[in-house]
Parts: C-alpha cells; structure tokens; sequence
C-alpha cells in the first residue's frame, strides 16, 4: 500500500559552504565539490517530492517592511473549495481523495493539457531532462493550482 505525503521537507544547504547561489555570498566550493555535494540525495528519492523551492535568504528591509498579506481565513476558504472539487473528481472511487493520488492513467483523463501547454511542458522535459514520473507530478500540481484558482 503506498505512503502519501501532504507535506514533504527537505531542508538543506546547497552545498558545504551553504552559499551556493547565494545572492550576496560567493560559494568558496568548486563545480565538482557542490555537484558531489548535491548528488548525496538520491535522484529516485527527490524525484517523488512534487515540489521543490528553492529559498534564498532575506534581507532585513525587506523583512520588517509592512505589506498587505492575504488572510489565513481566505486561504483556507480557497484550499477547502479545492478540496471539495477533488472529493467530487473521485466520489466515485473510495480509495481517491486528492490530486497527488491519480494514477498515470488517471492524470492523462482528467489533466488535459492544451497546445501552447504541450508545447511548454515538452520544451521543459527536454531542456532539464525530467522523468515520465516528474511529467505526471507537473499535471498534477497544476491541476491543483487550478483547483485551487477556481478554474
């Protein structure tokens, strides 16, 4: 029986140093160190988290400065209007409840893609040489992104 996350973590510096693509910091590692480096995390591993974000550090202005967040309360209207679209997307089978859980049969009914979005997903797959795993995690938190838009 497979293991589902809702949330995967993968907190980790980018390299020995830890400035590897830093915007401030000059990495003191060598191509070779950072790519030997970043090879400890296997690639059949990181290729099951559907996403990954690369965060940079911040600023203390841009930290302390005030701006408008949307509300907890919103976000929360909108991710369990998102939730009640996919509970009605799988009423039909017990063992479905979200997106993340389709099968790859199941994403290509239900993520139908458009030809300029082919055209994007195609030129993606090649240019950073993703998986046939990576192509149905991409539909499926795209369909959520539009789940969650309302679309």
């Amino acid at each position: 029986m497979p293991f589902y996350y809702c949330i995967a973590n993968k907190a980790t510096q980018r390299c020995p140093c830890g400035f590897f693509n830093h915007p401030e910091k000059e990495c003191l590692c060598g191509p070779g160190v950072v790519q030997k480096y970043l090879s400890k995390i296997s690639g059949p591993l990181l290729d099951r988290i559907d996403l990954h974000v690369e965060v940079t550090p911040v600023n203390f202005t841009e930290l302390a400065s005030s701006r408008e967040a949307e509300k907890s309360s919103l976000i929360r209207e909108r991710v369990m209007k998102a939730r009640a679209v996919q509970d009605k997307r799988f009423e039909a089978n017990d063992a479905l409840h979200f997106n993340a859980q389709m099968s790859p049969n199941m994403v290509r009914n239900i993520c139908m893609i458009d030809e300029t979005g082919q055209v994007l997903i195609k030129r993606a797959m090649e240019k950073l040489g993703l998986s046939a795993r990576a192509y149905d995690r991409i539909l499926k938190v795209a369909r959520t992104i539009a789940d969650l838009a309302d679309s």
